[in-house]
């Protein structure tokens, strides 16, 4: 006797497909809409606006295309100074949050008993439970000429470059400590021990085999850091004091100046920079690995 098994309807297996197409459009479709309109769309705003003016007498915005808000920000020696200033921040944030992360996630990944990695990894995410704003006027108050480190210590860097870089490597360093962590946790301890046993040193084994596993975590973190720093405008604001990064003079033009097209073209720099730094960690191949 014959049996159904294997057997379907005709049509049953494009309606099921066809359902599962549906239930996946509708799952998509919020987070997807929201991508298109509220982000997409912006950018898309933002880069039309800089290519407007603004009246001198009102101040209100004329919507007639003009180049002159991009070839004052090309030319002025103010913008180009502000531009190297902030993209030397980010940077400067960033080895340092490499500088300070290898070694702690290496700890926390690799010779940190379980208790002891669980309080390292609860100690390195609390900091983000606190208010961002909190934790840039602990800063404040720390490297204030009055403040405990003066007090302690009879010096201070006071407020300025010093303490903005001191201050984003602060805020920051979580954002890179927690994907170098997972990618030393991904390292098998196997071909740790199996560099050993073939004579290779503790260093050549950290630059030989730990390393290049490594890389791609360390590409995640910076791209954070590098990114949060080169658009960050509060902490500049709180302890940078004198001190002009482009975040800063974006705000200012915002809001001080109500001049929104000079600010949209201002806003063209770090998102270049920041498309450019996604490029070059693309071309290093660490990307695909993350």
């Amino acid at each position: 006797m014959a049996t159904d098994q294997g057997l379907s309807l005709p049509g049953s297996a494009p309606s099921t497909s066809l359902r599962r197409r549906i239930r996946l459009a509708i799952l998509l479709a919020p987070p997807l809409a929201w991508l298109v309109v509220a982000y997409l769309g912006s950018l898309a705003v933002l880069l039309v606006s800089a290519f407007w003016s603004t009246n001198s007498f009102t101040g209100a915005v004329v919507h007639t295309f003009t180049l002159d808000n991009v070839v004052r920000v090309l030319t002025d020696e103010l913008f180009r100074t502000a531009t190297l200033r902030t993209v030397s921040v980010a940077v400067t944030v960033t080895v340092i949050c490499v500088v300070l992360a290898v070694p702690l996630a290496f700890y926390m990944a690799k010779m940190a008993s379980p208790r002891m990695r669980l309080a390292l990894v609860v100690a390195v995410t609390t900091p983000l439970w606190a208010s961002y704003l909190v934790k840039a006027y602990a800063w404040r108050m720390l490297l204030s000429p009055e403040g405990p480190l003066s007090w302690a210590t009879d010096y201070t860097p006071g407020y300025g470059l010093t303490a903005t870089i001191v201050t984003l490597s602060y805020l920051w360093l979580p954002y890179m400590v927690l994907p170098v962590f997972a990618a030393f946790s991904r390292v098998p301890n196997s071909l740790i021990d199996a560099s050993a046993d073939l004579g290779a040193s503790d260093l050549s084994t950290l630059r030989m085999v730990v390393a290049p596993l490594v890389f791609p975590g360390i590409a995640a973190g910076s791209i954070f850091t590098f990114s949060l720093s080169l658009g960050d405008y509060i902490a500049v604001t709180i302890v940078g004091g004198k001190t002009q990064l482009l975040g800063n003079i974006i705000y200012g033009q915002l809001v001080t100046a109500n001049n929104q097209p000079l600010a949209a073209a201002l806003s063209i720099i770090p998102l270049v920079a920041i498309v450019a730094y996604l490029l070059a960690m693309r071309r290093t191949g660490a990307l695909e690995n993350i």
